[in-house]
């Protein structure tokens, strides 16, 4: 009986031992980032593509013809996108460069239409536009039955994957996680590039993991939208010169106390005449904890703000009104 009852603690561990990821968007615990956070400073500004077959392991389709290059520039805007195809790829560029900032410095966004539909894409970054770095991912869904063209995976055995979330919410992704490689600027990043996944799992078309795991998606997608869609990558972190019209004494923005030891700040800035307020909160991996919107404020305001229901530590404060912003880092300890 102690070696039956051994056996099964081995197993459970060895089962919780694979990793487990951030779960799909509005999930508890998910990483994933809404379009219209206040988060998000930039758009991609330029876009060149390299489109994939239809079906790499059948040439004779031909290659994907779904959107253009515009379809990735600017603001996501599903379903207006840029279909990549096996294993083509979209190198972005963007009016600054994006920064290693705090939490996550950009986010790339794809059109699934339901949480468990996932085309998948490997991402890329270039501070020359020449070496381009990798970001690790993994997948561990299992390798040894082929994702069906519009079979399911599960979004927390997928991490570091572009696609990994519902259209309208972005994969976001940390530069700190490439900051020792040599030859790579995290604080210069001027180019982002999306490689779509062949989900294939018969080689020689498949794709491997960081781990050496062959990635499993839904596979044969022999249409003209076939593979990733590229909708669009939002910038995070930028250099400063990037938000200079957001400069925080335009809006006279103030927390207090801060640091606060029961969770309660205040906030106070002046609006502008009848003026559109978005008060976001994030936690250090980018992840929204609390957001207000307030409409037609003017003059002087002072909104309470409370954190009392989230874990005690550091977390940003975001404020945007028209072409205004501000960020604060507050402490609740």
């Amino acid at each position: 009986m102690k070696t039956l009852f051994s056996t099964m603690l081995f197993f459970v561990i060895a089962n919780f031992a694979v990793a487990q990821f951030a779960p799909p968007a509005g999930q508890l615990g998910s990483t994933a980032l809404h379009k219209d956070s206040s988060i998000f400073v930039g758009w991609a500004s330029n876009c060149t593509v390299q489109r994939g077959f239809q079906d790499i392991s059948n040439p004779s389709l031909g290659l994907v013809s779904n959107g253009d290059s515009t379809s990735a520039i600017g603001k996501a805007n599903a379903p207006n996108v840029l279909s990549l195809g096996d294993g083509g790829s979209a190198t972005l560029t963007f009016a600054t460069p994006i920064v290693n900032g705090q939490g996550w410095d950009f986010a790339v966004f794809e059109n699934s239409f339901v949480d468990t539909f996932l085309e998948l894409a490997f991402v890329e970054v270039s501070s020359d536009g020449i070496n381009f770095h990798r970001f690790g991912a993994t997948s561990n869904t299992q390798d040894s039955v082929q994702v069906g063209s519009f079979g399911r995976l599960d979004a927390t055995k997928i991490n570091n994957l572009a696609g990994k979330y519902i259209a309208n919410y972005g994969t976001p992704f940390d530069l700190d996680e490439l900051k020792n490689i040599a030859g790579l600027d995290v604080n210069n990043i001027t180019h982002v590039r999306v490689i779509d996944v062949v989900g294939c799992i018969t080689e020689p078309f498949a794709s491997f993991d960081k781990n050496n795991h062959k990635i499993n998606d839904p596979w044969r997608t022999d249409f003209i939208t076939g593979g990733f869609d590229l909708d669009a990558v939002g910038v995070i972190n930028t250099w400063p010169t990037a938000v200079a019209s957001f400069e925080k004494k335009d809006l006279q923005f103030k927390v207090y106390p801060n640091p606060s030891t029961d969770g309660n700040f205040s906030i106070s800035f002046v609006a502008d005449a009848n003026s559109e307020v978005v008060v976001e909160v994030f936690d250090m991996q980018g992840r929204v904890v609390l957001r207000k919107d307030f409409i037609g404020l003017k003059g002087k305001n002072s909104i309470p703000l409370s954190l009392s229901n989230v874990l005690k530590g550091n977390y940003n404060i975001h404020i945007a009104m028209s072409k205004k912003y501000a960020s604060e880092k507050i402490i609740f300890y």
